[in-house]
């Protein structure tokens, strides 16, 4: 119960994605596949499960597979529990993603030391979140000392690294994922 293995896939948000990724509209992928728009728009609206036979023409007119969008496809299941991990002291530092499949959001949570020279930029908005220990984040120049339950936010494009600064510290990093287009133009400000 509750894992992505037992439930069935929508493909519609991986159809949606990809159509949206080669700029085409609706009417373009339904005159490359022979299906109707409405037809389509249910398909990408999860309101129609398409056949095999469909899922190709769906996939041919999007220039991939059905294996592929079926691969890119979401749960169907609106909840998903991830379980705690027994810590291996051998495998320290770690990171462990926290949301599993292809979704909105990416979250991973950091165990022990990271690699404080390596600069970090993520093109959508993030927030890290300390859940035990402590850590120091440079960024925008600046660095930022965090304790046990502290958060920092930085909106996409911010460069920036990281460090533990105390033993067995677990960092949580929420992020718009990096498939979605959630940066808007910040030139035009």
């Amino acid at each position: 119960m509750g894992d992505h293995k037992d439930q069935s896939l929508r493909v519609g948000a991986a159809v949606r994605r990809r159509r949206r990724a080669l700029e085409l509209t609706l009417a373009v992928v339904s005159a490359r596949s022979g299906l109707s728009v409405p037809f389509l728009s249910q398909i990408e609206n999860d309101r129609a499960r398409p056949s095999q036979s469909s899922l190709e023409k769906v996939a041919d007119a999007l220039r991939t597979t059905a294996v592929e969008l079926l691969a890119a496809a979401d749960p169907a299941c609106s909840v998903d529990v991830v379980r705690a991990e027994e810590p291996d002291p051998e495998l320290a530092p770690r990171v462990r993603s926290l949301v599993r499949g292809h979704h909105q959001m990416h979250a991973s949570e950091f165990t022990g030391d990271h690699d404080a020279g390596r600069e970090l930029q993520y093109r959508n908005d993030q927030l890290m979140f300390v859940a035990e220990g402590a850590v120091e984040i440079e960024a925008e120049g600046r660095a930022y000392r965090l304790g046990r339950g502290d958060t920092l936010y930085l909106t996409g494009g911010v460069r920036h690294r990281w460090r533990a600064t105390v033993p067995d510290t677990r960092l949580i990093v929420v992020a718009v994922a990096e498939h979605i287009e959630a940066v808007r133009d910040r030139s035009r400000r």
